[in-house]
């Protein structure tokens, strides 16, 4: 009976466990074993693994995080790769799924495109920036929370006259921060793709304030750049450099908030939602999302249809190539971005 392995890589994310419950389910449906592979791509450069039935991924639909554990590990950067073809070739593997976002699925193409690896991509990540695809397993879910965060905060901030700043994920695009923006009524929304000079947006808050509203709502993309309008922009605010080379962004809030307190004078608090985004049950539409995109990765598989990602197209299930989902980030469109402006 031939195998087929099975990894998640990056971030981590709600609906992940969806995605693996439907690769194991969609595989073993066609006569295959499942190999799941612990922590990314470093698994299978050590020889990580655990197998995988229907038994063993029973009940894990409507749990956060992965069961397989996550890592940023890239093979190439560690001088890994041939430790990896040497364990896939030891398992017996007829490919791999890999449950990744930019850089998890960057490595993948890589492998495919340099050595003929087989291996098939499912998309993961709340940053919903892949190309390729309209929608990325736990994107739905990070909506939801920062929505309810900020419905929340509609209520403090109109009972206390303040400015409430949100930050939300978003490394290199605004999805989230529209997203939620735009569904929680937010009043600013600062996003990479159509940076806001920060006088403007002074302006509009003090306007509100003549017309009787005491209070405003902003939301910001983590990888927003502070704007003004001369043009000038600050530097990403980064906290850190973890151990695999990615930076970890945080702190554009409080640069906002100070700038909004110094330009209008108003009292200015700042909500930075950090990796609650991330964790807990993942919603209906995730679930719904990330269990059609592993069973269709599973069929790719059995096809042999290797160095392709399972995408959502409009109301279907379909393919495109690896190499056209890594290729360039996805941001927001034109249209996005004009209704964040009208809105807000």
């Amino acid at each position: 009976m031939s195998a087929i392995g099975v990894l998640t890589g990056g971030g981590d994310c709600p609906g992940l466990n969806a995605a693996i419950r439907a690769v194991v389910r969609g595989a073993v449906d066609r006569g295959y074993e499942v190999i799941g592979i612990r922590h990314g791509w470093r698994g299978l450069a050590e020889g990580d693994t655990v197998a995988l039935d229907r038994a063993a991924v029973a009940g894990i639909l409507p749990r956060g995080g992965t069961i397989l554990g996550t890592t940023g590990y890239d093979p190439f950067r560690e001088g890994t790769v041939e430790a990896v073809r040497a364990t896939t070739r030891s398992l017996g593997l007829a490919g791999v799924v890999v449950i990744g976002g930019e850089g998890t699925l960057g490595v993948a193409r890589r492998l495919h495109e340099e050595l003929a690896y087989p291996v098939v991509g499912v998309p993961k990540t709340i940053d919903n920036d892949l190309a390729g695809t309209e929608l990325t397993i736990g994107f739905d879910t990070a909506v939801h929370i920062c929505t309810a965060a900020i419905d929340r905060l509609h209520t403090t901030a109109e009972s206390h006259n303040r400015v409430m700043v949100v930050e939300v994920m978003g490394r290199h695009t605004g999805w989230i921060a529209a997203a939620s923006g735009i569904a929680g009524g937010a009043d600013v929304i600062f996003v990479p793709e159509a940076p806001t000079p920060i006088e403007d947006a002074c302006e509009h808050i003090l306007a509100r304030h003549e017309q009787g509203k005491d209070f405003s709502i902003v939301v910001a993309a983590e990888g927003y750049r502070l704007t003004r309008r001369s043009g000038e922009q600050e530097e990403l605010v980064i906290q850190e450099v973890d151990r695999y080379g990615y930076v970890r962004l945080g702190g554009i809030g409080h640069v906002i908030a100070r700038e909004i307190s110094a330009g209008t004078g108003f009292e200015t608090r700042v909500t930075v939602l950090g990796h609650v985004q991330r964790g807990g049950t993942p919603t209906a539409r995730d679930r719904f999302v990330a269990t059609r995109l592993g069973l269709h990765a599973a069929r790719l598989a059995d096809e042999g249809s290797w160095g392709r990602m399972a995408a959502v197209l409009g109301d279907t299930i379909g393919d495109v190539s690896l190499e056209e989902a890594t290729r360039e980030r996805r941001g927001l469109s034109p249209e996005w971005i004009e209704a964040a402006r009208i809105v807000a």
